[in-house]
């Protein structure tokens, strides 16, 4: 096929040649006036030369397209049927014979008797002499006393008053029962009974000395010589 296609070419090659010779014979007949005698002779010379091209050689077939491998589907997967477990049975159940609890009986024991009743208590003894001032209750408090607060306002008054006396004669409480309008009149009477008072404690039915109490009024008066 290389031999046939280098033929075809120098031939190929000697007709371009002879073309270009005609042509070049053709200019100079023109210029030397020889034109239709050159070409006569060219023309002639042609007829008695013939170009044989060969045929073309012919064309390869085309490699014939690759196949297309077919695929090939994976055998289906076939999932093992499920592992049913057979439920083992029950453990036997034994029955145990359980006795039942002892009765223990205790007896009751007898109740307790009653708690004596305790007696009453004996009643106070009875008093049998109440208590007495010693010396005059006039003397407890005189215009001396007399508060400076009550003599710049001039008030003045009778004051009512109980007296508690414990066993020993003294006075042990003082609570004003009647005021005399004026509290300075009051507290003075209370402070002064207190720290000056005193009495013969009371006795009861037994002879003891006993508690007792005593209830009296001071009257509170302006001096006249202030």
């Amino acid at each position: 096929m290389a031999y046939a296609d280098q033929k075809m070419s120098s031939n190929r090659v000697m007709a371009i040649a002879v073309v270009a010779l005609l042509h070049a014979l053709l200019g100079y007949a023109f210029v030397s006036g020889l034109a239709l005698k050159v070409a006569k002779q060219a023309v002639q010379d042609l007829k008695t030369f013939d170009v044989i091209e060969e045929p073309p050689p012919p064309e390869e077939e085309p490699p014939p397209p690759p196949e297309t491998p077919v695929p090939v589907q994976p055998p289906p997967v076939v999932s093992p049927p499920p592992l049913v477990r057979t439920p083992s049975p029950p453990p036997p159940v034994q029955t145990v014979n359980v006795a039942p609890p002892a009765v223990v009986i205790t007896p009751k024991a007898a109740p307790a008797p009653p708690a004596p009743v305790a007696p009453p208590p004996p009643p106070a003894p009875r008093k049998v002499e109440t208590a007495k001032a010693r010396g005059n209750p006039g003397t407890w408090i005189s215009d001396a006393d007399y508060p400076s607060s009550a003599l710049r306002a001039e008030e003045q008054g009778t004051t009512g008053f109980r007296l508690e006396i414990g066993a020993n004669g003294r006075v042990t409480n003082c609570t004003v029962t009647s005021g005399s309008g004026s509290s300075a009149l009051d507290s003075a009477t209370c402070r002064l009974l207190r720290s000056r008072a005193r009495f013969t404690p009371a006795k009861d039915s037994a002879g003891n000395p006993t508690t007792d109490t005593y209830s009296s009024r001071i009257v509170w008066r302006l001096p006249s010589d202030r």
